[in-house]
Parts: C-alpha cells; sequence; structure tokens
C-alpha cells in the first residue's frame, strides 16, 4: 500500500487518478480549489482545498501530510486550468499569468514541497500532467501550450536532480479527453475559429491516428503504471495518451 497526494483530484483527470489508486488499495489524499467538489470525494480519502499557486498554502499541505503520513510515495502534480482560448494579440496578461501560475506554478510547488519527503524516504514517483498542447503547441492556447510545455522540463529537470536519490519523474501528455473541461475548450474554440462544436470536436479526432479522443480513465492507468513497480527505471519520459497525434491543428 502506497501513499498518493494528487492535485487537481476532485474532478476530471485527477479523480479518475485518485479513485484507480484506491481501487489497488493506496491511501489517496485529494486536493483541488472547488470546496463542493472535494464533498463528493468518498469519505476514506483524505482533502484538502488548496490553491496550488498559493505557496503558504502549499507548504501548510505538505506539512499537514508530513506529519499524518511516515511517507509520501506517489505525487501526481495534475492540476491546471485550461487559461483563454483567443489570438495572441488577445490574450491578456492576467489571464496569462494566472494560467502559468497555476498550471505550472502549482507543479513547481508540489515538487518542491515533495521533495525533501521523498528524500527522506530515499524514493518516490513524480506523475506530472502535460498535455499533447506541450509538445507541439497548439494555435489560440498560447497560455496553455506555454504552461504546459514548461511542465515537460520542469519534469526533465526533476528527473536528473531527484534520480539519485532514488525518485523518479514523468509527465504524462493526454490527448483530447472526453468530459466536461473539453467540452468547454471545444465551444470556445469553435466561437474564436468560427466554426461549430461539432466541427472542431472531429477535427481534434481526424489529428489521431486512432481517430478518437481517449478518457480519463486511461490516464490514470498511465499514473497508476508509472507509480508502480513495473516502471521502477521509467524516469524523465514524456509519454503520450493521445491515440498517437499526427496532427495537432488539422484544418477542418
Amino acid at each position: 500500500m502506497s501513499n498518493v497526494l494528487i492535485t487537481g483530484g476532485a474532478s476530471g483527470i485527477g479523480r479518475a487518478m485518485a479513485r484507480a489508486f484506491a481501487e489497488q488499495g493506496d491511501q489517496v489524499w485529494v486536493t483541488d480549489v472547488d470546496a463542493a467538489a472535494l464533498e463528493t470525494c468518498p469519505s476514506e480519502w483524505r482533502t484538502s482545498q488548496i490553491d496550488v499557486s498559493n505557496e503558504a498554502q502549499m507548504q501548510a499541505l505538505f506539512a499537514e501530510v508530513a506529519s499524518t503520513w511516515d511517507s509520501l510515495d506517489t505525487l501526481c502534480a495534475n492540476a491546471g486550468i485550461a487559461g483563454p482560448t483567443a489570438k495572441i494579440e488577445d490574450v491578456a496578461l492576467s489571464d496569462w499569468n494566472t494560467c502559468l501560475s497555476v498550471t505550472l506554478g502549482g507543479a513547481f510547488l508540489s515538487a518542491k514541497y515533495a521533495a525533501p519527503l521523498m528524500k527522506q524516504a530515499g524514493r518516490g514517483a513524480i506523475v506530472l500532467t502535460s498535455s499533447t498542447a506541450g509538445q507541439y503547441g497548439y494555435p489560440n492556447r498560447a497560455p496553455y501550450a506555454a504552461a504546459k510545455w514548461g511542465v515537460i522540463g520542469l519534469m526533465k529537470t526533476l528527473a536528473m536532480e531527484l534520480g539519485p536519490f532514488g525518485i523518479r519523474a514523468n509527465a504524462i501528455c493526454p490527448g483530447a479527453v472526453e468530459g466536461p473541461r473539453m467540452e468547454g475548450v471545444l465551444e470556445r474554440e469553435a466561437v474564436a475559429k468560427g466554426m461549430t462544436r461539432d466541427q472542431v470536436y472531429a477535427g481534434y479526432a481526424s489529428g489521431t491516428s486512432m481517430g478518437a479522443f481517449v478518457t480519463e480513465q486511461d490516464i490514470a492507468n498511465m499514473a497508476v503504471f508509472l507509480a508502480g513497480a513495473g516502471a521502477k527505471m521509467v524516469s524523465g519520459q514524456v509519454i503520450a495518451v493521445d491515440g498517437h497525434t499526427e496532427n495537432p491543428d488539422p484544418k477542418i
């Protein structure tokens, strides 16, 4: 049984991760900024309402983790926001800063405060949620793509820096994921491109070899694998779970 902390864990991909770890008998602690979503989590999960971009809150969270658990075995730094859908000249600096602060800054703070706990134990797995947007970029999504690209750079550095202490770091890059969050992206992108929601959906799907979106469970399954013994020598890797992206911006 392992101790697993998941940021952004009350809904979407994070909740699927928490459920997958819990189902294999791990102790799960989820954080989220959404108090209402946290209230719907199973009673056996530990929960904390946290803004991952707030260092004081993050420091207090990890101090509580250290006093509650004898070790932190896995960190899934999953929290992030979609940011605006707009041409670069229309992106407000405040929106840019917010997206990077939550999506990249939250991953940084998670790693910053998890590292000492894992070093003390001489082991650990850090799984960061990036995106195929962090591999290819994506038009009209500059803050999100930049933040997710930064997550990959952070992961590579963590793998180098923490590897000597028995700590592994990897990044999962989900493609288009079925669910409410992606529906919002589709609607906003349809407006930005002057297309229908269904046309944008078809474009995303057609850009993959498998011609389909992935599910939250697909991402969760990869997180569980990367945290487990079967991946004990897997570190510093960027692993796309996307049905194989052939064209990140199909013109449909």
